[in-house]
């Protein structure tokens, strides 16, 4: 039996560097079992392996798309009788899960407190999330779970941040403000341009019993996170019954704008904003034709007849590291 398990991807950005120092740490530490895996295939057997050493706590070591395919994993998978509660480090582009449960700064920090607290009484340190269930109207494709979906303007940033931006090799903190900047240059500008990212598609967005939205969004989140960059926090955080939110910003400077200074505020979603849609909702639909979303990373499209369709899940216990 092991206090800790620690599953690892060597191919996000962070353990290009950090990965010998993690192996270096599990190897003074002999109640870590450390598992790497080089895709997310192996995760099943990854996991498989894990629940034979009944950990206390188990550490996903990588980016959101490796947390988000650990949790499919491990929701769906039935490798464990009582799952335990999952802490991330952060170790890839964005860490926003790693971010919300308190992991930010030096991975190896976070580490010796994941042990210090698996040493110790859990209980006072594990807090309950809500996943986002993902389907995308394949029925051979079994749901996808994350905690962060962004789409309309906000994926087309993303991507394009992913795909022009990131292969530059700037670090993440200038990328990502270079590619908000060309975001907003691009809704400013209103029309494609070769070095802009594309310009969103339109979209239908039906939440149950709250009604429907229609247009070219520029930014549209759904998220189960209760904190996000710049340590903002999500409207109505600490809600432990329905918190799937979704937001949705149209496609204008002066909503964006009055978005933006209402979070930094701490004010988001306790007034009312013209252009600014905040809900929450047991069920989600986004329709539109070849419409992108991204889900913790991972890219799904919405396609004719075929909507995305989002719910939560039961709540999924996380080990929350800050004090």
């Amino acid at each position: 039996m092991a206090l800790v398990a620690l599953l690892s991807n060597p191919r996000s950005t962070g353990n290009q560097s950090m990965l010998p120092r993690v192996r270096r740490f599990c190897a003074r530490h002999e109640e870590i079992f450390h598992y790497e895996v080089e895709h997310v295939d192996q995760i099943s057997a990854a996991l498989r392996s894990i629940a034979r050493v009944k950990p206390r706590v188990l550490v996903v070591n990588g980016g959101d798309g490796t947390v988000q395919a650990a949790l499919t994993e491990l929701y769906h998978g039935g490798h464990f009788e009582t799952p335990p509660p999952v802490a991330v480090l952060a170790n890839g582009k964005t860490n926003l899960i790693a971010h919300d449960l308190g992991a930010d700064g030096d991975p190896i920090a976070a580490l010796e407190r994941v042990l210090e607290l698996a040493r110790s009484d859990l209980e006072p340190h594990i807090v309950s999330r809500e996943l986002i269930s993902l389907t995308d109207g394949d029925p051979a494709r079994r749901p996808v779970l994350g905690m962060f979906l962004g789409g309309a303007g906000l994926a087309d940033t993303m991507l394009y941040c992913r795909h022009k931006i990131y292969p530059l090799g700037l670090p993440n903190a200038v990328a990502h403000a270079l590619a908000l900047l060309l975001g907003l240059i691009a809704i400013l500008v209103g029309r494609p341009a070769r070095f802009l990212p594309m310009p969103p598609r339109p979209i239908t967005v039906s939440v149950t019993r709250s009604g429907v939205l229609q247009g070219s969004f520029a930014f549209l989140m759904v998220t189960t996170l209760q904190r996000l960059l710049f340590s903002s926090h999500m409207p109505g955080a600490g809600q432990s019954v329905g918190s799937m939110q979704l937001l949705v910003i149209e496609r204008n400077l002066p909503a964006l704008i009055r978005a933006l200074v209402a979070s930094i505020r701490g004010r988001l979603g306790r007034i009312s904003l013209d252009g600014v849609h905040i809900e929450r909702g047991e069920e989600i639909r986004i329709e539109g034709s070849g419409s992108s979303v991204l889900l913790d990373g991972e890219l799904f499209e919405a396609g004719h007849g075929r909507p995305i369709v989002l719910r939560p899940t039961a709540p999924v216990p996380f080990l929350r590291l800050a004090a």
